[in-house]
This record gives C-alpha cells, structure tokens and sequence, in this order.
C-alpha cells in the first residue's frame, strides 16, 4: 500500500514522502496514529498543493531575511564597557546587549541566538558580529565597543 507520511516515521521515511508499506503495518499503525494518510488521487493533490504552499513561505522567508540582512549590514551599534586599572575589564559585552542596543540605537529586531559570537567582548575596539538570519543569509552587524 502506497502511504502519504504526514510527520517523519523511523526507518520508514520523512514527512510529505510517498512510501511503499504493507498492508497490516498502515491500516493497524501509520493511519490510526495519524501519521499518515492513504495515496489516493485527492490525497496527491493536496500534498501537492501543500508543497506549493511550503516553497512559497520559504521564499518568502529568504527575501525578508535578505531584506533583514541588508539593514543589518547598513547599522553601526556603540557600546560601552568598563574598564579597571591595567586595562582589564569588568565583565564582557554579550550578544544580549548587543540585541539590546542593536534595538534601541537602530530600531532593529535581532534574536540573540543568531548572533554568532566566538568569543565574549572583553575589549574596547570595532567588532564584525555575524548574524545568521536564514541558512542562506548571514549579514555583519558592526558593533563599537568604547570604555567607559
């Protein structure tokens, strides 16, 4: 029997994939768990029509992210940082404040867990922090680190 899958199912395929199964093993399992459907002519058209839809929002997706990443790319975020006798500083600057800042200074939303920072800032200077906005999109936010 032909089964529609309708979420991912271990070692027998992943969600939207037409899969060939036994008998016994869809009526009894995939389809009263609701993990799939049978593949009949109306059921292939609206995973067809569900993939339309799926492609669409991902465009959609990747052109606000480029959208995202080309602000993001144009801001200059300045932050600042204490410092203690010898040039050692008091804690760092995290990519919390970073969002904080990027948000108050520039107007821009930016999810701090899409920040990609190696390590913490420790030290006043320009930094280049990458942003990864979409799995094809990653812009540079510049931060200006000062002493304070």
């Amino acid at each position: 029997m032909q089964i529609i899958l309708l979420q991912d199912v271990k070692s027998v395929g992943k969600k939207g994939e037409i899969v060939k199964i036994s008998d016994g093993y869809a009526r009894n399992f995939i389809i009263p768990k609701k993990m799939g459907v049978e593949a009949t002519p109306k059921n292939l058209n609206d995973l067809k029509v569900m993939k339309e839809q799926e492609e669409k929002r991902q465009r959609e997706l990747l052109a606000q992210a480029k959208e995202d990443g080309a602000k993001i790319a144009a801001s200059k975020v300045q932050l600042s940082i204490r410092m203690g006798e010898g040039g050692r500083s008091f804690g760092s600057v995290s990519t919390k404040e970073i969002a904080d800042a990027a948000k108050k200074q520039c107007g821009l939303e930016i999810d701090k867990k899409k920040m990609v920072l190696q390590d913490p800032i420790k030290a006043p200077g320009i930094y280049r922090i990458p942003v990864k906005l979409h799995p094809e999109v990653t812009s540079e936010l510049v931060v200006q680190v000062s002493e304070a």
